[in-house]
């Protein structure tokens, strides 16, 4: 294969595996996530299993130009980025007005800003090439609105919407956007947004990272615009446009919900 795969949010959960699988098929990597220990870690790891090339870049993606020093960094060493795959983000479980602003800013920035300046930054280069693929991971959250997640739910619509509209903008230009859309995942998120007693969560037997990150890229591969990973998933996503968006809300609130 021989393709560089840009991965955000690579130290752990869904981004960890994706970096695994696109090593096994022979891709070399750039790895970006706070956490660059892990990140170094892994390098190791991989470039021994599969002998490959992996840059590591310790960055906290949440932080204003963080995509540019990203890129810049990348320009400087030559590497080129063949598949862009913006996977960090993270939750805020809560009521709304008593959830903390600056952490559900640095959702915003991260889960939005962040993953559209990578867009911006990288998709011009692949238009010159004809050539490269973008996935964009969002959450079946994308669909409908969600209360006590109210800023996550929301930021997710936008990565759908945005990701969706720049794929019909180059699918004549040799370059495809997928969306990956997962619901709730065995992974760091739910211990971030502080969902371990959500009802989406508590006592459920979910999908492993490693089972939505292979659904994922074989979507990415195959350049499909919205993958959503399992079947209910994909059937209550879509169910939402026939039902009345006052019921949807209500019954997403009871799905999240604290258990009792």
């Amino acid at each position: 294969m021989n393709k560089t795969a840009l991965i955000t949010g690579a130290s752990n959960g869904i981004g960890f595996e994706l970096a695994k699988i696109h090593a096994s098929k022979g891709g070399n990597l750039v790895l970006v996530a706070r956490n660059k220990s892990k990140l170094d870690q892994l390098k190791s790891e991989l470039e021994k299993q599969y002998k490959i090339s992996v840059y590591t870049i310790g960055k906290d993606l949440s932080a204003a130009d963080s995509a540019q020093e990203v890129y810049n960094e990348t320009t400087k060493q030559k590497i080129q980025i063949d598949y862009l795959i913006n996977n960090a983000g993270f939750g805020v479980f809560g009521m709304f007005y008593e959830t903390d602003w600056k952490k559900e800013l640095e959702m915003i920035n991260l889960n939005i800003t962040t993953l559209t300046q990578f867009t911006k930054l990288y998709l011009p280069e692949m238009v010159k090439r004809k050539s490269g693929k973008i996935m964009n991971v969002a959450s079946t959250a994308a669909f409908q609105s969600g209360p006590t997640m109210a800023v996550y739910y929301a930021t997710k619509a936008y990565v759908l919407s945005f990701s969706e509209a720049i794929d019909n903008e180059v699918c004549d230009k040799g370059i495809t956007v997928t969306t990956l859309c997962p619901g709730a995942t065995e992974s760091g998120f739910k211990a971030a947004a502080s969902m371990e007693e959500s009802k989406l969560f508590k006592d459920k037997k979910i999908p492993t990272s490693k089972e939505v990150a292979e659904y994922g890229y074989a979507a990415m591969m195959k350049g499909k615009t919205v993958a959503i990973h399992g079947l209910m998933n994909a059937i209550l996503a879509n169910s939402v446009r026939f039902t009345p968006r006052a019921l949807v809300v209500k019954l997403t609130r009871r799905i999240q919900d604290k258990a009792k």
